[in-house]
């Protein structure tokens, strides 16, 4: 009865009860009612206390929206509930910053409520206009660029604090009000010009990431205002984020729900720009059991590749082959980095390798200290074929001669690779029909002083090499690289002749065991 005095819905609802029951004093059960048990108690105290209650900024917008659905109004009662929250919402453009946020943060549990009546509307307007009285820029019209450089977040170079004061008082406001107050500047997706709300959106979702609200529902919360932040990067491109604020954007909204054709867009940018990353920049962390995501970086390297080495720089084919030589130790740099991780592929590992061209390397150096830390560290167990297939990404030629040395004595390298390699070092030495017995059994003195070098061969007795002077050791350091080459090509020669012997004395074993019948079966003469 008291309830039903000041709300007409609650009076309707009583009679229609009355009616179907005829039980003057039923019970009746609200399942929806808004706002809760919270809102409940609310509208309780206003009705007990005839027709009062104490308006705050923190309860005012769920006593309005509770006036509106009640249908609690001057036709019911002259002590009605909607006009005294009218009265009071009509100076929420006196409210500080922090009563506007405080109200705004309030409709988050009944926010389609809130919005349906306009009052969403009126307090983001209110939020606006406070922030064009005590900012120096426009934010609607906000679409200057600023040269690029680590950031507020990271991301960009950072403007005034008259600019970007009020990105954290908003950070602590739910994603469907955000997506609403972008929406009111007109900058929502593809719509978005503006640097300085993209630079907020990056701002608020970093936080989000953060703050670990990036849950189960995410993609459907957040989505929306990633592919907007991702539109504004776009439009501004380049000239406004640098290389590393590009991956800093990419780390922050790959989480959140990215749509497919925002990814893509983003990717291609920072393909563009990949001379000017870092080894950091790269480590980008796995998601499908990888310590750090491949696949993005074979992705990156092709598009860079594409673009003719970043392209748009000038300086022709000087600046193509420099930018492509900065890529080129980056990615050695990057796998050495990742060659220790157990889960890595052979076939990523090519992958990555293969994905730039020979002359975007001086020195294939880098590339055989990754191989050497993928066999060593966390393959140590691997064929004698996928070894080889693992070191089809060396190019011989590239590799330096202290590298061949290393290569030529490492225990997991297969022979034929160590061949090729050395031999790559001279390539006119002749490879076969040579004499086995002449270089088989040579041994070899060496015995250095300070400044010559002494190295003697003997063979049969004979003096075959004598001292030689600093100036003649780099031609004698290459006649004994060629015969240690045909020594080891000899020894791989053996050992494939004496493969194919054991090969076939084994299938002689199994033909003539096939043969012989069992002793069983043997007939034996009569002995009469």
């Amino acid at each position: 009865e008291i309830l039903s005095r000041f709300s007409g819905k609650l009076r309707e609802i009583i009679k229609q009860e009355r009616r179907r029951t005829q039980i003057r004093n039923s019970g009746i059960e609200v399942d929806d009612f808004l706002g809760g048990p919270g809102g409940f108690e609310l509208i309780s105290r206003f009705c007990y206390n005839n027709g009062a209650v104490k308006i705050t900024v923190s309860n005012v917008s769920l006593l309005h929206c509770c006036a509106i659905s009640l249908g609690m109004t001057e036709n019911v009662s002259t002590f009605n509930l909607l006009e005294q929250t009218q009265i009071f919402l009509e100076g929420m453009f006196y409210w500080s910053w922090n009563d506007l946020l405080t109200c705004l943060k309030s409709c988050e549990p009944f926010f389609d409520s809130a919005d349906s009546s306009g009052l969403v509307q009126k307090l983001i307007c209110s939020l606006l206009t406070k922030i064009s009285q005590n900012s120096d820029t426009n934010l609607v019209a906000s679409s200057s660029s600023s040269s690029s450089s680590p950031e507020v977040i990271g991301m960009i170079k950072p403007c005034s604090k008259t600019k970007t004061w009020w990105f954290n008082g908003l950070t602590m406001l739910h994603p469907v009000i955000i997506e609403k107050f972008v929406k009111t500047l007109g900058g929502y997706g593809s719509d978005n010009n503006s640097l300085i709300l993209t630079r907020f959106l990056l701002h608020y979702l970093k936080s989000a990431v953060q703050g670990k609200r990036n849950c189960v529902n995410s993609k459907a919360e957040y989505g929306g205002l990633a592919d907007t932040a991702v539109h504004g990067v776009l439009f501004m491109g380049r000239s406004s984020f640098s290389c590393r604020g590009l991956f800093s954007v990419l780390r922050v909204v790959g989480g959140l729900g990215l749509s497919r054709e925002c990814r893509v867009g983003l990717e291609r940018l920072i393909g563009r720009a990949l001379s000017g990353a870092t080894l950091d920049d790269l480590l980008v962390t796995g998601r499908n059991g990888g310590v750090y995501d491949v696949n993005l970086v074979v992705r990156l390297v092709r598009l860079f590749v594409h673009s003719g080495g970043g392209g748009g720089g000038g300086g022709g084919n000087v600046a193509l082959e420099e930018n492509m030589k900065k890529v080129g130790r980056l990615i050695d740099n990057y796998l050495r980095e990742i060659a220790p991780d157990h889960n890595l592929k052979i076939s990523k590992f090519l992958e990555i390798a293969e994905s730039l061209p020979d002359f975007a390397r001086e020195s294939f150096d880098g590339v055989y200290r990754a191989i050497d830390i993928y066999l060593e560290q966390s393959h140590p167990s691997l064929s004698f074929e996928e070894q080889s297939r693992l070191c089809r990404c060396l190019n011989y030629e590239k590799l330096s001669l202290e590298a061949c040395k290393d290569l030529a004595k490492n225990p997991r390298i297969p022979p034929r690779i160590a061949v090729q390699a050395l031999a790559s070092q001279h390539p006119n030495l002749p490879t076969n029909n040579f004499d086995e017995h002449e270089h088989k059994n040579i041994p070899i003195i060496i015995s250095r002083s300070k400044n010559t070098t002494q190295r003697i061969l003997y063979k049969g007795g004979v003096l075959i090499g004598a001292e030689s002077s600093p100036e003649k050791e780099e031609e004698e350091e290459n006649d004994y690289m060629k015969l240690n080459l045909r020594r080891m090509q000899w020894r791989l020669v053996e050992l494939e002749k004496e493969c194919r012997e054991i090969k076939g004395r084994i299938s002689g074993m199994v033909k003539s065991k096939d043969m012989v019948a069992p002793a069983y079966n043997t007939i034996h003469p009569k002995l009469c």
